[in-house]
């Protein structure tokens, strides 16, 4: 199970999903350009002390993180408010890879295109959406629920 976050607007929002990830001890892609300057120290500000009990890998682009090695197993799994599935009534796999749009401008037709199934989470009527970080934490916890993963703790 892994969590990607697409072009990353808000260093919060990161440092957020750095922690979750570590914690969860879920793999982190990050695609860039990010909203703002990932310089190493950048990353170690966001992370707190969890920096260091994280995996994260950094991808340049869309495509470089498409064609790297870890995405060879389980599908694209694209977390959006008008998903197609309640993401209770999906069935997760351990090698699916969540992935986050933009918090400034959600998920572009790339991420639509690419992902093998999207799901939502479902909400009272009139209210747009969930943090970004938060949403992903409600699909992760599911999906680790669904393929086992809270066994290894």
């Amino acid at each position: 199970m892994r969590l990607a976050l697409y072009q990353p607007d808000i260093p919060q929002n990161l440092g957020a999903a750095l922690r979750l990830c570590a914690c969860l001890g879920v793999a982190l892609d990050v695609i860039e350009p990010c909203g703002f300057p990932l310089t190493d120290a950048a990353m170690k500000r966001a992370a707190l002390d969890y920096g260091d009990k994280a995996r994260v890998a950094r991808h340049p682009s869309f495509s470089a993180f498409r064609a790297a090695p870890e995405r060879n197993n389980g599908r694209l799994v694209l977390v959006e408010t008008d998903g197609a599935i309640s993401f209770q009534d999906f069935s997760f796999s351990t090698g699916d890879t969540l992935i986050l749009g933009r918090e400034s401008a959600g998920s572009p037709g790339e991420l639509y295109e690419a992902a093998q199934a999207s799901v939502h989470i479902p909400m009272v009527r009139g209210l747009r959406s969930l943090n970004v970080i938060t949403a992903g934490t409600v699909v992760l916890t599911e999906a680790m629920r669904q393929t086992g993963a809270w066994e290894k703790f």
